[in-house]
């Protein structure tokens, strides 16, 4: 399995002549001989990137958008694929933007729209909308319930993958649905998991349970502040992936 970060908030050290870097997120997934573009930053960084990375979008097999928000389905609405790709989202996402941006998206990708789990190819799954099922994640933004934030969980031998776009319904409630989806325990979680240090308190329990789960491999990147980082970095070690840079997972 390999993932390639298109846009995050850094361009990666390697990659740092070639990749720009706006606040945003989106990767490019292989995986199981297929290959998934999961949200699209806010412009077309996204795009250069893959160019200048010798990635071709037109090899997607499937768009997946994990919410809304502008830093997420911009790039979508920018996008140059000469052929219309099936992009998969929840279906609240279109009342939640612009009309304009909605017709966009409706000429030029084949939409799938799904509030319950869809296993868009074997073994990889769109989990739409997350229960709130723990006590500490609150799975709202500025007060409003985040009902169309959702991520991507892939079954493997060796564990679920959880790959997230921002987790505003909380990356503890996303880990825990894709568990059941997947009937697996987790392997890897990685992408945005949306904690900030003016909330001490959610953060400790996230570390809590992320030491209760023993996860091998952890990469929160996107939507945390560098005091948070700071404690994932002091707790599991974990690597901050950047704009080009890329993980390879041995299956």
């Amino acid at each position: 399995m390999k993932i390639t970060i298109l846009c995050e908030n850094q361009a990666g050290h390697d990659n740092a002549r070639v990749c720009l870097a706006e606040w945003g997120f989106s990767a490019f997934i292989e995986v199981h001989g297929v290959s998934i573009l999961l949200d699209s930053g806010h412009t077309d960084v996204y795009m250069k990137n893959a160019l200048n990375l010798g990635i071709n979008l037109e090899n997607t097999d499937f768009a997946v958008l994990s919410h809304h928000h502008w830093d997420h389905i911009g790039g979508f609405t920018r996008n140059n694929f000469p052929s219309g790709k099936r992009l998969i989202m929840h279906p609240d996402v279109k009342d939640k933007i612009a009309p304009e941006d909605a017709k966009k998206l409706e000429a030029d990708f084949l939409i799938t729209e799904s509030s319950v789990p869809l296993e868009i190819a074997k073994n990889i799954f769109f989990l739409g909308e997350i229960p709130r099922t723990n006590s500490f994640e609150t799975g709202t933004h500025k007060g409003a319930v985040m009902t169309d934030d959702s991520a991507i969980a892939v079954k493997t031998d060796k564990g679920a993958i959880v790959i997230t776009g921002c987790s505003h319904s909380g990356i503890c409630n996303i880990c825990e649905y894709a568990k059941r989806v997947t009937g697996q325990n987790l392997y890897a979680v990685i992408g945005g998991f949306h904690l900030f240090s003016e909330n001490m308190e959610v953060v400790e329990s996230t570390v809590s349970y992320f030491k209760e789960e023993k996860i091998p491999q952890l990469y929160p990147m996107h939507c945390l502040d560098l005091p948070v980082l700071t404690r994932f970095y002091s707790e599991f070690g974990i690597k901050k992936l950047c704009a080009g840079d890329s993980l390879e997972l041995q299956l």
